[in-house]
């Protein structure tokens, strides 16, 4: 799985128009699944982002986690994440989860963060959406379960 992690002061996303998921403070979460990817990539990921500390303490420092300050999370699926564009002009998502593969999988992560307590908004897998954001900081993290990077 791969994810880009967006600390946020507020994120929306929007479906023909409307406004389907909408947080405050929190992570806004581009989440893609890999067509090998298992039950530790996902268990990988439900234990990171939540405990990931990129907001700051008291003292300024990045030490505290979503859990930590009572955050939200919006979850969008997002499998160009696992495009390829090392060759060519135009990359190749062939690494990419299929639906039938990737939607229960993003399902789970979302169950996962809920079961955490943890205010989760999503988009809608397979949608054209929109997405606004404030990124604080900026502060983006790149997370992958196979730790290619």
């Amino acid at each position: 799985m791969r994810a880009v992690v967006q600390r946020v002061i507020r994120a929306s996303v929007k479906v023909d128009g409307k406004i389907i998921g909408e947080i405050g403070q929190g992570i806004l979460l581009l989440l893609g699944v890999e067509e090998n990817d298992d039950d530790k990539d996902l268990e990988y990921m439900c234990d990171k982002v939540p405990n990931l500390r990129i907001f700051e303490d008291e003292n300024g420092k990045m030490n505290k986690s979503l859990l930590d300050i009572g955050g939200s999370l919006l979850v969008i699926s997002q499998f160009t994440l696992l495009g390829d564009a090392r060759k060519g002009r135009r990359p190749s998502f062939t690494q990419a989860a299929r639906p039938e593969k990737a939607i229960p999988m993003y399902e789970r992560f979302i169950a996962s963060m809920r079961e955490k307590n943890i205010i989760t908004e999503t988009g809608e897998f397979g949608a054209e959406m929109k997405v606004d954001l404030v990124n604080d900081g900026p502060v983006t993290i790149l997370l992958d379960s196979k730790r290619v990077f």
